[in-house]
């Protein structure tokens, strides 16, 4: 099994079923957990230096920091009713307590922060919404902690695609402090399938084919990608919601697309599957 697949487990002691730190990861920027909690469970997490934004997959919660009291948030049991998710930021140096209202499927996002902006609620009017690419390459973004939004390191995005499309293509990277045309950014897939019992491919590779990994992706499993470019592609009659952050040296998302891949980005291209279902 490749060493970038991270794969789901039941509910530990902690109601954790991912746990991907730095030290596990061999990187130096993104923390990632998925929980799984009962109505009337609760997890607390310490004061760090890092920040979090906690990213209520499915199910509703109550969160509470030394200075916040967010009740009973979240609008969605199911990350697949494509409504926009509830998050709340957490500023570095702020200890966090969340009890699930409901069954609560819950990602903990972290990477090291600076104490620059307060906590607060990301409520789904704060989320924005697009889409990208046509055709068979056609997916579905909301922006929950983009780069113009306030934060010291994280990135964090959540992404729909259907059956038989590609996504995160045509493939990019983000492996070089090269600015304006690059950052260096690490990265974590948090895949979910519907129905499911569906898989998903990701590859993840470099130019020189020194890194070249392709693995079947289930339910609740994490990719993590270190470098490269890592394009993700669909199984008829499944389809993928994957939960992505990102964290580096420099809070921008700049990539470079692969040179073979770039004419799927055409007008050309575009034109052809603009009209099409």
């Amino acid at each position: 099994m490749s060493k970038l697949l991270s794969k789901y487990h039941s509910p530990d002691e902690h109601q954790r079923t991912q746990h991907i730190t730095p030290e596990s990861a061999h990187w130096g920027y993104v923390h990632f957990d998925a929980y799984e909690l009962k109505q009337g469970e609760s997890i607390s997490l310490p004061a760090s230096e890092n920040e979090v934004c906690l990213v209520l997959v499915a199910g509703k919660a109550t969160v509470k920091t030394p200075g916040h009291t967010f009740k009973n948030i979240g609008d969605r049991m199911d990350p697949f009713e494509r409504k926009k998710p509830y998050a709340v930021y957490v500023t570095a140096q702020e200890s966090v307590e969340v009890t699930a209202e409901t069954a609560l499927e819950l990602a903990v996002c972290q990477a090291k922060g600076k104490g620059t902006y307060p906590t607060r609620l990301i409520g789904p009017d704060d989320i924005g919404a697009e889409q990208r690419g046509y055709g068979n390459n056609k997916r579905y973004v909301h922006n929950i902690l983009p780069d113009n939004k306030s934060a010291d390191s994280l990135l964090v995005v959540e992404v729909y695609t259907d059956e038989g499309c590609t996504s995160s293509y045509p493939s990019h990277k983000h492996d070089v402090d090269n600015e304006p045309e690059e950052t260096y950014l690490e990265e974590t897939y948090y895949h979910r399938l519907n129905p499911s019992q569906g898989f998903c491919m990701q590859r993840v590779y470099t130019d020189d084919r020194e890194l070249d990994e392709s693995m079947a992706v289930y339910n609740k499993d994490v990719v993590m990608v270190p470098k490269g470019y890592h394009p993700m592609a669909t199984i008829a009659g499944y389809d993928s919601y994957y939960l992505n952050v990102m964290a580096g040296p420099t809070r921008k998302w700049l990539f470079t697309w692969e040179k073979d891949h770039n004419w799927i980005n055409s007008e050309e291209y575009a034109a052809k599957h603009r009209d099409k279902k």
